[in-house]
C-alpha cells in the first residue's frame, strides 16, 4: 500500500509595519489614537528605565538585572490587548510591560538590589504574577491558573505568558503545551525569541526552522511575528487572546526579536556575537520604527517628543528617590526565611553576617 500524507502544517507569519515604519493598510488595527500614544509612552519608559537601571548598577547602587533594550515591542504592545481581569504571567525581561499594569520602577529597583518587597504585587495588580527567574517554570504556572479560571466557569478571561527562546528547550515548556492543548485552556504563549539564549545562539538550541511550529505536535495554533513591529505583535496577542477568552483554547506566538544589550549585566554579550550583528538589528529598533509610524499619522512631533522624555525623566527619578528613601529593611530579613525553623549553623552565618556589618559601619564612621 503506497504512503499517504495524513498531516500537513504549516506556520504563518505577520508583519504589519515595515522596518522603515510603513504599515500595511489592510493589516493595520484599528486603535484608537490615544491607545497608541499609550503604548508608545510605554516603550520609551520601558527603554529609559532600563537604562537608569543600568546606570544604578554600574554605580553600585542595585543588584545585577537582565535589560529589556531592543525588545519594547515584543512585551509592551501584547499588554496593550489584555484586560484588567486577565492574567500576566511574566519571565524577566518584561519591564514595560510591568508598568503598564500597575507597577513601578521602584519595585523593580527593590527587586534587584536583593529584597523580595519588590515582589509584593502592588493594589489593583492582583492578576499580574511576580518575575519568574526560573526559565519556562512560568509556563506551567499560565496553564495551571488558566485550568483553574475555566474550572471554576470564569468566563471572558485569559492569560497571557511570557518566556524566551531557550525556555522552549526546556521540558517545562512542552509539558505546559500539552496540558494547554488538552484541557483547552485559555492561555496564550508568547516566546520573545531574541536569538540568543544567554550566550547560546538560536541555532544550537534547535534544528526547528520556527520555535512557533513547537506547538503544531499539541494541535496549538501557533504564529510567528516581527517581534519589533508593534501592530503585529498586538494585532497577533489580541487574536489569540479574544481566542482564549471566548472558548478556543490555547495560541502560541513567536516574536523574532533581539536583545540589543546584555543577558544580564553579569553578562558581555561581546563574547559570543559581533558588532556587525548587533548593528543590523539596531536598524530595526521597534521604538524609533513605531515613532515614524505615529508621526505619519499625525499623533506625534518633536515637540511632543521632547515633553515625554522630560515627563518620562521626572517619573523615574522620582521612583528612584522612593527606592532609595526607604531605610526600614532589617540587612538580616533573608536568614530568616532559608529554613522554616532556626538552624545553628544559619544562626553563626547570621552572627557573622551582622558582626561584618559592624565592623564596616565602625570603619566608615
Amino acid at each position: 500500500m503506497p504512503r499517504k500524507d495524513i498531516l500537513r502544517l504549516s506556520v504563518p507569519y505577520l508583519q504589519v509595519l515595515d522596518e522603515k515604519g510603513k504599515a500595511d493598510k489592510e493589516l493595520e488595527p484599528d486603535l484608537p489614537p490615544e491607545e497608541l500614544v499609550r503604548l508608545y509612552r510605554a516603550m520609551v519608559l520601558s527603554r529609559e528605565g532600563d537604562q537608569r537601571m543600568l546606570n544604578l548598577q554600574r554605580q553600585g547602587r542595585i543588584g545585577t538585572f537582565p535589560p529589556g533594550v531592543g525588545q519594547e515591542a515584543a512585551f509592551c504592545a501584547p499588554t496593550l490587548a489584555l484586560k484588567k481581569k486577565d492574567w500576566f504571567v511574566g519571565a524577566f525581561r518584561e519591564p514595560g510591560a510591568r508598568m503598564m499594569r500597575g507597577e513601578n520602577l521602584a519595585r523593580a529597583l527593590l527587586l534587584y538590589n536583593g529584597f523580595e518587597e519588590g515582589n509584593v504585587a502592588p493594589e489593583g495588580c492582583e492578576r499580574t504574577l511576580p518575575v519568574s527567574i526560573i526559565v519556562g517554570a512560568q509556563t506551567l504556572h499560565a496553564v495551571g491558573i488558566a485550568y483553574a479560571m475555566k474550572y471554576k466557569g470564569e468566563k471572558d478571561t485569559a492569560v497571557l505568558v511570557f518566556f524566551g527562546d531557550g525556555a522552549t528547550s526546556e521540558g517545562d515548556f512542552y509539558e505546559a503545551l500539552n496540558f494547554a492543548s488538552l484541557w483547552e485552556a485559555p492561555v496564550v504563549f508568547l516566546c520573545q525569541n531574541n536569538q540568543y539564549a544567554i550566550s547560546v545562539p538560536r541555532s544550537r538550541q534547535t534544528r526547528s526552522r520556527t520555535l512557533a511550529q513547537k506547538a503544531l505536535a499539541q494541535d496549538v495554533p501557533c504564529i510567528q511575528v516581527d517581534g519589533n513591529d508593534a501592530l503585529g505583535m498586538y494585532s497577533a496577542a489580541a487574536e489569540a487572546l479574544e481566542m482564549a477568552r471566548s472558548g478556543g483554547g490555547p495560541t502560541l506566538i513567536e516574536a523574532v526579536t533581539y536583545r540589543l544589550l546584555m543577558h544580564t549585566t553579569a553578562d558581555d554579550p561581546g563574547k559570543y556575537r559581533s558588532k556587525e550583528e548587533e548593528e543590523e538589528w539596531r536598524k530595526k529598533d521597534p521604538i524609533p520604527r513605531f515613532r515614524i509610524y505615529l508621526e505619519g499619522k499625525g499623533l506625534w512631533n518633536s515637540r511632543k517628543e521632547e515633553a515625554l522624555r522630560a515627563e518620562v525623566k521626572e517619573t523615574l527619578d522620582a521612583e528612584v528617590r522612593a527606592f532609595e528613601s526607604m531605610k526600614d529593611f532589617q540587612p538580616d530579613a533573608p536568614f530568616d526565611y532559608v529554613f522554616g525553623t532556626p538552624h545553628p549553623w544559619i544562626e553563626a552565618q547570621r552572627a557573622e553576617f551582622l558582626a561584618e556589618l559592624e565592623k564596616e559601619r565602625s570603619e566608615n564612621a
